[in-house]
């Protein structure tokens, strides 16, 4: 057999009926993870054709998107302010209750952001295929899973069927060597490789992160390295497991144990690309040369390091646009620019390691007057860690507004919006126009570079506050 990539070990080991010129491949899946958002008419048309879910067993649902952050509508004391997103809830809960799904409700202590939680329970596992009405999916490829996002009606395609048509894609590598300086994380590391490889580049393809930078990672590391791959356009990201991935699936609730465990391990080690596997397209990146970066326009894409300028647009209309939709100028420095609202958070950086890094500049500071900075965690049991160890303490006294898990300003679909014209230091993944709420100006950051915004009022370099 010749050498194989990580990417088509897993897809072979799925491929229920090969593609042909004709008719994608049907690919088999192993974890389908539902929200209230893409779900809704997804079992409306199994109701319309008396169908059940086909395997409710490999079926998990939450409740992030719509959901409120503030503690009285989460538990009941208030009503949920967003009517839209109070019927998502209690469609939701109807649903899995006729078709027989599990779901973590509004006031489950498991409840989180989807692609939060799938990691924490352990059903997130090396080799599987996972899918979600969510493009953000890829974030489960960290642990060596081929994972990504589909949409409402392959949902109920999925829930019909656990299988799904899909034509099978190239293979990229990016490989990274080197260290990471001080103050350079791994979500300037993909904001890095995005810059490098535009909107666009990965389009058709499934990247596999790669090199000593990569293996380097922790676990939280690689899910905001994998988790904004479609950011680049690609279909999923992946990296290979290892030693770190199993360490940190040990104890998870749901995980293998005991003999499985052993059993699983064993598939789990050979997972990883043959040495000699081919891959369709390949970037170089070397990870010792990279700063801070920050986005200044309208998509991810449009991205430099904090220590840079504002591009010219050099004829791009696109580029035109965005630079005036922000309300920046070529040659203008980024340090400096005021900030209105600072947004730590959502499945791309709303993990423990992301508020302890928040805190590490936030610790014995103050937020800077006029600046509002929301902090939210990706779960609940996320939440409860910071509380426990004493990091929300840090945040709160800084004058963080700390609340219940949920996406929240990330999509500004639930109640947590940035006014018209506002500029907004934000770890998400998306910069879109009006992503965040109507007029509102995003730029996208590390959760270093986001609290030192928010101390300082203005954009600033996190590697001189640590």
């Amino acid at each position: 057999m010749s050498a194989r990539t990580l990417f088509e070990k897993v897809w072979s080991a799925h491929e229920v009926v090969p593609e042909t010129p004709e008719a994608p491949a049907v690919l088999y899946v192993d974890l389908h993870l539902v929200h209230e958002v893409t779900s809704p008419q997804a079992f409306s048309v199994l109701r319309e054709r008396a169908l059940p879910v086909r395997r409710p067993d490999r079926t998990l649902a939450t409740m992030d998107h719509s959901t409120p952050t503030q503690s009285d509508q989460v538990f009941g004391r208030a009503p949920i302010r967003v009517d839209a997103a109070a019927q998502q809830v209690r469609q939701l809960e109807r649903n899995a209750a006729e078709f027989g799904v599990e779901l973590f409700a509004l006031t489950d202590e498991r409840r989180g952001i989807v692609h939060v939680i799938g990691p924490e329970l352990g059903v997130t596992q090396p080799g599987a295929t996972i899918v979600c009405g969510d493009s953000h999916t890829s974030t489960h490829g960290a642990f060596g899973a081929l994972a990504f996002g589909i949409g409402s009606t392959e949902v109920g395609h999925v829930l019909a069927t656990q299988c799904l048509l899909q034509r099978k894609p190239k293979t990229l590598a990016v490989e990274v060597e080197g260290a990471l300086r001080p103050g350079v994380t791994a979500k300037d590391l993909i904001l890095a490789i995005i810059g490098r490889l535009g909107v666009s580049g990965g389009t058709g393809h499934v990247i596999e992160y790669r090199g000593s930078t990569i293996r380097a990672l922790s676990m939280d590391e690689r899910m905001t390295v994998c988790n904004m791959s479609i950011e680049a356009g690609a279909r999923a990201g992946m990296i290979a497991p290892d030693e770190t991935t199993f360490a940190y699936l040990a104890d998870r609730p749901r995980a293998p144990r005991g003999a499985a465990r052993d059993e699983a391990l064993a598939r789990w080690r050979a997972l990883g690309s043959d040495a000699g596997a081919r891959f369709d397209a390949r970037l170089d990146l070397d990870a010792a040369a990279l700063e801070p970066m920050i986005t200044y326009g309208t998509n991810p894409g449009m991205v430099v390091p904090i220590t840079g300028a504002v591009p010219g647009a050099d004829g791009d209309a696109v580029h035109r646009k965005a630079l005036e939709y922000m309300g920046f100028h070529p040659g203008e420095a980024m340090i400096g620019k005021p900030v209105d609202v600072v947004f730590i958070g959502s499945c791309t950086n709303g993990r423990l390691e992301d508020l302890e890094a928040a805190a590490r500049i936030l610790k014995g500071r103050r937020v800077a007057k006029g600046v509002q900075l929301l902090i939210v965690p990706g779960s609940q049991r996320v939440k409860q860690q910071a509380e426990a160890s004493g990091i929300a303490d840090v945040l709160r006294a800084a004058g963080a507004d700390w609340r219940e898990s949920g996406c929240s300003m990330c999509l500004g679909m639930n109640g947590d919006t940035v006014a018209r014209g506002a500029y907004a230091v934000s770890t998400s993944n998306r910069n879109f126009e009006g992503r965040q709420g109507v007029g509102a100006r995003t730029l996208l950051a590390s959760p270093l570079t986001a609290a030192a915004a928010a101390v300082t009022g203005r954009i600033a370099d996190p590697r001189e506050m640590i």
